[in-house]
C-alpha cells in the first residue's frame, strides 16, 4: 500500500490532486500539454502503481494540460532508434504502463481537452471518456511513421472501433475528431473545453457515493476482458514492434 503523500509530488509529468477521495491526475510537459518521450514513458508505469496501490482513492480523473491531451505528432525523424537490449527496456514499460493503468481498482475517467495524438489508448481504457470539442484521437507515432504499433493500440482501437475499422485506422493514420469519436463509440460525452472539468468532477463526486467495494469490483469486473485481451497479445506486440524498430535502424546504416 501507498499513501498519496509518498508519490503525489515525485512525478516530473503528472500533476496531482486530491479531494475528498477524488483524484484528479494532469499529464503535462513543464506545465503544458504533455510531450510523449521517455520520460512519460518511463514515469507513468510507476505514477499508475502508485495509484493502483492507494487505498484511499475513490475515483479518479485524467486530464491534460494546455491546449493538447498528448502530442507532438509523430515522425519518422523522432521513431526511436535502439538496439535489442534498448529495446528490452521500451518493451517492460510498455507491458507495466498499460497493465498498471488496468490494475487500478476504481472507476476512472477520462477528460480529454484536445488531440490526443500519441498514445490515445490511454484515455479510451478508461469506464469513462468525455472530450472536449476540440479533442482528436490519432495513432501518429507508429505505422504511418515507420513502427508497428504494437503497444496496446493493435488490442483497444480494433476492440472499440470493430476489427475492420480499426485496421484502417492504424495503417492510415486516420485522425478521428471529438463528433465522430462520439457516433463510432470512443467517447461518452463531448462538450466545450471549459466544461469538460466540471462535469468529470460532477461523475466522480456521484461515482464516490457508492461503497468501497462495489466501485472497485465493477472497475474490477469490467477490465477483466481487456485485461485478457492485453495478457495475450501486448507482450507479443511490443516485442514485433521492436523487431520492427531494429529493421528500420539498420536500413538507415
Amino acid at each position: 500500500m501507498t499513501a498519496f503523500d509518498e508519490y503525489s509530488g515525485k512525478y516530473g509529468s503528472v500533476r496531482m490532486e486530491r479531494h475528498d477521495g477524488i483524484l484528479q491526475i494532469t499529464l503535462h510537459t513543464n506545465g503544458d500539454s504533455l510531450q510523449w518521450g521517455s520520460i512519460p514513458h518511463r514515469e507513468l508505469p510507476e505514477v499508475f502503481r502508485d495509484i493502483g496501490s492507494d487505498p484511499d482513492t475513490k475515483v479518479v480523473i485524467m486530464a491534460g494540460a494546455g491546449d493538447a491531451f498528448t502530442g507532438p505528432p509523430g515522425s519518422r525523424q523522432s521513431t526511436p532508434q535502439r538496439t535489442p537490449m534498448q529495446w528490452d527496456r521500451t518493451y517492460w514499460e510498455g507491458k507495466h504502463l498499460l497493465m498498471n493503468l488496468l490494475d487500478i481498482e476504481v472507476p476512472m475517467i477520462a477528460a480529454v481537452n484536445g488531440p490526443a495524438l500519441r498514445h490515445s489508448e490511454l484515455p479510451l481504457l478508461c469506464d469513462i471518456v468525455l472530450a472536449s470539442n476540440e479533442a482528436a484521437f490519432q495513432d501518429s507515432g507508429h505505422f504511418v511513421n515507420g513502427l508497428i504499433p504494437g503497444d496496446g493500440m493493435h488490442v483497444i482501437y480494433p476492440m472499440l472501433l470493430g476489427l475492420n475499422r480499426g485496421r484502417y485506422f492504424l495503417l492510415t493514420g486516420q485522425t478521428i475528431e471529438a463528433q465522430e469519436a462520439l457516433t463510432l463509440g470512443l467517447v461518452n460525452e463531448v462538450m466545450p473545453r471549459e466544461d469538460l472539468l466540471p462535469r468529470a468532477w460532477t461523475l466522480a463526486e456521484q461515482l464516490a457515493q457508492e461503497s468501497d467495494l462495489v466501485r472497485r469490483y465493477t472497475r474490477v469486473l469490467m477490465t477483466q476482458y481487456i485485461k485478457k485481451m492485453m495478457h495475450e497479445i501486448l507482450g507479443y506486440g511490443l516485442a514485433l514492434e521492436g523487431l520492427g524498430s531494429v529493421d528500420t535502424m539498420l536500413g538507415r546504416e
